[in-house]
Parts: C-alpha cells; sequence; structure tokens
C-alpha cells in the first residue's frame, strides 16, 4: 500500500462508535485512577527514571534493540568497564522522553522542532525529516514491502505540519483526547518522517500527549509493553487502517491497552509505595544519617553508585562511600564490583520493576 491514501486530519467520518465510547468510559476510569495514585509517591523522579527505564527497554526491544534490566541499570551508572550499544541505545530513550516531558511542561504544545529534538536525543544524529526516497516498511520475516510512506520531502513537511496543528490545536477535532492519540499515533507511523527512530519516536509523542491534555501529570502510561505483547495486532490493525480506513479496530486495541497497562502500572506503584514506606521505617529508626534526600536516591536510582550519593546529600565521597557500605553490610543494599568502582542495587525494588515475585 502506498501513502497517496494517506489523508489530512482532521477525520472527515466519526470514529467514536459505540464500541469506541464504551471502552473510552473504561480507559478514562483507568487513568483517572493512575493520576491519583502518582501524587503519593514523594519524588516524581523516581516514578519518571524506574518506570521511564522500564519503557525504554520495551520500547527498544520493539526496535529489535534488545537489552537486559542488568545492562540498562549498570549503563545509567557509567563506570568504566562497562560497554553495551544497546543498553546505551536505551539510555538514550529516557534521556529523549525527558527532554519531551520538558519541552511539554514549559510551553504546553508539542512543535515538530520538538519532536526532531526528541528523534534526535534518541539517535544522537540531526539527520531531521527524511530528505533522500526510498524508504519502505517491509514484513520482517518475509521481506516484502507492506506500506511505502510519502517520500517527497514537501509532502512530508505538509503532512507533518498538518500532524502539528492537530496535536495542539483542540478545536480541530471534537473526538476524545485518547481517540485523538490514537489517531495521531497512526498519522505519525504512516508519514514515517524519520529515517530512523519512528516507532520510538511516536511512543514518546503518545505518552506526552496525555501530559498535555491532563490525563497524566507525569508521563509514566507506557503502551510498550503491551505493544510487545500484541506485536502482530500492532501492525496488522496499523495497516488494516491504511488499506480499508476501519479505525474501530485500531481504536479499540490501543485504549484496550491505555486501560490495561494504567491498571497493571496502579498495582505496579503502590508495590513501590509500599516498599518506600518500608525503607523508609527502617532508615529513619536504625541509621542517624537518614533524610528524605537518601531515601529519594535509592529509589529513583535503582543501582546507585558513590557520586549519586555525594550529589544528591551533598555530602563527602568518604561519608557516601561509608553510608552505601552500612546499608550494604546490613543487606539494605547489595554491593557490586564493576572495573575499578563499586555500585549497590536496591535488590526489592529490582524484583517489583521485573515483576519478579
Amino acid at each position: 500500500m502506498k501513502s497517496e491514501n494517506l489523508k489530512k486530519l482532521p477525520l472527515k467520518q466519526d470514529v467514536e462508535t459505540r464500541k469506541v465510547l464504551k471502552k473510552l468510559a473504561s480507559a478514562h476510569r483507568a487513568l483517572a485512577e493512575l493520576k491519583g495514585i502518582v501524587s503519593s509517591i514523594p519524588n516524581e523522579n523516581i516514578l519518571i527514571n524506574t518506570l521511564g527505564l522500564q519503557e525504554a527497554k520495551d520500547s527498544s526491544a520493539i526496535e529489535n534493540i534488545i537489552t537486559t534490566h542488568d545492562d540498562i541499570f549498570k549503563a545509567e551508572l557509567n563506570l568504566d568497564g562497562f560497554k553495551s550499544l544497546n543498553a546505551k541505545e536505551v539510555q538514550n530513550y529516557i534521556s529523549a522522553l525527558k527532554k519531551g516531558f520538558a519541552l511539554i511542561s514549559k510551553n504546553k504544545i508539542l512543535t515538530n522542532n520538538d519532536i526532531i529534538g526528541i528523534q534526535s536525543e534518541l539517535e544522537k544524529n540531526n539527520a531531521g525529516f527524511r530528505k533522500v526516497p526510498g524508504t519502505a516498511l517491509k514484513n520482517a520475516a518475509t521481506g516484502e514491502i507492506v506500506y511505502t510512506p510519502p517520500q517527497d520531502y514537501s509532502t512530508i513537511l505538509d503532512l507533518m505540519g498538518n500532524l502539528e496543528q492537530y496535536i495542539n490545536d483542540e478545536n480541530m477535532s471534537a473526538f476524545d483526547p485518547l481517540v485523538k492519540m490514537a489517531i495521531i499515533h497512526y498519522q505519525f507511523e504512516s508519514i514515517h518522517p524519520f529515517y530512523d527512530g519512528n516507532g520510538r519516536t511516536g511512543r514518546i509523542i503518545n505518552v506526552l500527549y496525555l501530559v498535555m491534555n491532563d490525563l497524566l501529570d507525569l508521563p509514566i502510561l507506557y503502551l510498550s509493553r503491551y505493544i510487545i505483547e500484541h506485536k502482530l495486532d500492532y501492525y496488522k490493525l496499523l495497516q488494516e487502517v491504511r488499506e480499508t480506513d476501519n479505525w474501530e479496530n485500531w481504536l479499540l486495541f490501543m485504549l484496550d491497552g491505555v486501560e490495561q497497562i494504567a491498571k497493571e502500572t496502579i498495582v505496579l506503584i503502590g508495590k513501590i509505595r509500599e516498599l518506600i514506606f518500608e525503607y523508609k521505617n527502617i532508615l529513619r529508626n536504625n541509621y542517624k544519617f537518614y533524610s528524605q534526600e537518601l531515601l529519594n536516591n535509592l529509589f529513583k536510582h535503582p543501582y546507585t553508585k558513590i557520586e549519586f550519593i555525594e550529589k544528591d546529600l551533598g555530602v563527602s565521597r568518604i561519608t557516601a562511600s561509608k553510608y552505601l557500605n552500612l546499608l550494604a553490610n546490613d543487606k539494605l543494599l547489595k554491593k557490586e564490583k564493576l572495573g575499578t568502582g563499586n555500585y549497590y542495587i536496591n535488590e526489592e525494588l529490582i524484583k517489583i520493576l521485573t515483576f519478579e515475585k
């Protein structure tokens, strides 16, 4: 299928069918509950860092950039002796997500320049929108071309200008924001404006759009795990819209993902909150050096190191090392060595983040 069928937004037909409206109600309930529970975590960076790394890992895995939780957390430490190109790519994703969140928090809009900046942070290049023809989406198994996105630079600019307006101008469409998020995702992936990083950039746009529309305060609803679990359906339904203009199945798929992942994230945050309170009580009752900054550090960095403690607590290297070694001796952290440096693992937090029983 070629991109000649790709229409500018807004859609001409009413895609909010009875089934879609019913699913919207339950998806919004789950999102509202998620938004509420976030406020129970004392520091927003705890969730952005930990859940953001989860999303970065899963979103990258969709593009066959495979890594482990251990490698991701080690990459954040930037210690000598550790090299993993895939883990570095995942770290680029969390940097791009944070960059996007900072932009929309400041400006309350998401421009094409912002999207280019997010993709640039992901890919560590400044290629911008595609200028050279030849991009085609292929079946990974057979090599068959299933979709040819717009090839001409002026067409890409025109379609992305239209998409930028749709993202930011509420008056262009009266559809529910969750429906619009799904439409925006379809349109972006079908324009496929970049040489690389389209899928990951598109999934960052999803969650930023929810924050822009006050459905979430933090960018922590990550659909990549849902997409991995239903990868064949994801691509099949995207293609179904391109070929038949049948939106209902695509919208129901995306809304189901919002609801399911919101509910899973609520449970996950609840477990993190319980562990934070448990550690808070232990630290406050047994260590004179307890502080909220220390507690925050141990949860926003599942793998922490002396330099992180120095920075967050404003203490000397000797003091930071003393604190971490005491906590490791008392089994609150696990001490490991990499190259010439040490790092310290919050094992109980890792169990929650990796869904370990």
